[in-house]
């Protein structure tokens, strides 16, 4: 047992060590330089060339600037350089606040300006879970990301110093079991208001608000959309914790969530986003950047996620994310109809959410009925609750991508076989071994003749083979709710049966994807990973847009 032990440990560690050289995200922090020929930038590069100790005395400087340069924009508000002068103090001013730790929004701030005191101040909300005393509040220009996942800034030109807020002390969940996770990244946008002497500084959600008044002018409010994303994916490098997941699934399973990546809003569809064998949350955020960068896609849709230990079979996993959907309509009464996009594994999941299962997949594995199933209560509901189950009415759309709908072959080669052994025992999320032997052994032999001797783990579950696979795809999903393919396929082309060659992303084949009666099917020049690539997320806008009837 040692001996196994050790090897397990050693070949995780060893694909840790493969897949560490690929980052989905480094930042690299910096102190913004400016150049500006302008009084309020002169100002700017003055104060940052000669900074005081004093915080309020340096947070003055850049209120200073900003003043002037909103003195501009009052009488000239496409002057664009105005703005940037506007902008840059604003960040500047909440880079000190960081860096040297003062709180404005507990108590006014008096900085000495160069016309005399001004009363500076942070605004919020009241709520606890948004106490800015909670978060870091750091400006977005002050970092570069390089990445897999993060390449081009998406940004949104308009008024206001760009923020990452990254929440530190506290866990978020304790106030929203549906918010983003116990770690919290977001972007807001500062923007500074000026009334006499008193300046006061106010966030805004560019995912909620496109425009701001300011003076006696509208503004578009500026967004950096990629920085969020790319400071989370840096700090948090999840993909450690994907391979974990993958191996080690009972380790991980109070960590299955669905939740969302923004606030709530009543008035925008849900976008769910289920990732795939391996993956996380985390592999989405090429869409995600993407989408938020659109400005109808913004004004009309929030994005929520389901994430789960991919090493567990995923009609089980299918199973636990209609009880999060029962618990998130339960907390968001009266949500929009979600549009659901599933990549490969997530696929699957997606399709059991539009399918009623009747009797079939249950009577493919027993003959007794499910009353008669002799497990523990909690046992026997999981089993027959991920056999037997009826689409979501809350679904209004699907977009598969890269979905391995028949399995892949992937899953029965040496790698796939090798992986199967080494996931840990997946029996936990029965309650133990004893409830294994007795679903398994209950169980009837597949039209193979094979019985089962395990509880299926992810990989299993994926061969095209199996039963579970062959029978779903016996299935008609339900009518009235459209679905689209996206596939890829490497860009080499191939035969779309399974005659060699044949079309595939290098995992998952096109035979296996395709599926009859969507409504649109695109091939995309891409590798597995369809869900980032540039023409896949141009087609999910394309799905989104007709969605919404434009």
């Amino acid at each position: 047992m040692k001996a196994a032990f050790s090897f397990h440990t050693l070949l995780i560690s060893l694909m840790l060590a493969t897949t560490s050289c690929s980052h989905y995200s480094k930042a690299r922090e910096k102190r913004p330089s400016y150049k500006s020929e302008t009084a309020s930038g002169r100002m700017i590069i003055h104060a940052l060339k000669h900074p005081e100790k004093q915080p309020e005395v340096q947070i003055a400087r850049f209120i200073d600037a900003a003043a002037i340069a909103a003195a501009v924009l009052e009488k000239n508000p496409n002057d664009d350089q105005a703005l940037k002068d506007y902008n840059f103090a604003a960040g500047r001013i909440f880079e000190v606040i960081h860096d040297s730790g003062v709180e404005p929004w507990k108590n006014p701030l008096i900085c000495p300006g160069a016309q005399g005191n001004w009363s500076f101040t942070i605004t919020h909300n009241g709520k606890p879970e948004h106490n800015p005393s909670n978060f870091r509040i750091l400006p977005a220009d002050r970092f570069e990301f390089r990445g897999t996942l993060v390449k081009d800034r998406t940004m949104k030109r308009g008024l206001g110093a760009p923020m990452v807020i990254a929440s530190k002390g506290f866990d978020p969940t304790k106030f929203d079991p549906f918010i983003q996770g116990k770690n919290v990244y977001y972007g807001v946008t500062e923007v500074l208001q000026f009334k006499g002497r008193s300046c006061t500084a106010a966030y805004m959600d560019p995912l909620a608000t496109e425009t701001v008044k300011f003076g006696s002018h509208t503004f578009p409010v500026a967004a950096d959309f990629t920085a969020p994303l790319g400071l989370a994916l840096a700090e948090l490098k999840p993909r450690k914790a994907e391979i974990q997941r993958l191996f080690r699934p009972g380790e991980f399973v109070s960590n299955t969530r669905l939740a969302r990546f923004q606030p709530y809003d009543p008035k925008k569809i849900p976008i769910l986003c289920i990732h795939g064998l391996g993956d996380s949350q985390a592999t989405w955020a090429p869409m995600i950047e993407a989408l938020r960068g659109d400005a109808t896609i913004r004004q009309n849709y929030q994005i929520w996620f389901f994430s789960y230990p991919t090493g567990y079979p995923y009609p089980i996993m299918a199973e636990v994310l209609r009880k999060k959907l029962d618990a998130i309509n339960a907390y968001y009464p009266g949500h929009k109809r979600m549009v659901v996009i599933g990549h490969s594994m997530g696929g699957m999941i997606a399709r059991e959410l539009i399918t009623d299962s009747g009797m079939k997949i249950w009577n493919a594995y027993y003959d007794l009925p499910p009353s008669k199933l002799p497990l523990p209560p909690e046992a026997k509901e999981t089993i027959v609750n991920s056999l037997i189950f009826k689409h979501r009415p809350e679904v209004s759309r699907v977009i598969y991508a890269s979905a391995s709908q028949r399995g892949a072959d992937l899953a029965t080669n040496f790698l796939g076989r090798l992986g199967a052994k080494i996931i840990a025992s997946t029996a936990d999320i029965l309650g133990g071994k004893d409830e294994e032997f007795e679903a398994v052994s209950l169980s009837k032999s597949d039209s193979a003749g094979a019985q089962l001797k395990r509880m299926p783990n992810s990989i299993d579950a994926l061969k095209p083979g199996n039963r579970f696979v062959t029978t779903m795809d016996e299935l008609k999903p339900v009518k009235g709710v459209p679905y689209n393919s996206i596939i890829g396929d490497r860009g080499k082309g191939g035969n779309l049966d399974r005659t060699p060659p044949v079309s595939t992303d290098g995992i998952v084949p096109y035979w296996s994807s395709h599926l009859d009666g969507a409504e649109s099917e695109v091939i995309v020049p891409s590798g597995h990973w369809s869900n980032q690539h540039p023409a896949a997320i141009a087609e999910i806008k394309r799905i989104l847009y007709k969605h919404l009837g434009k």
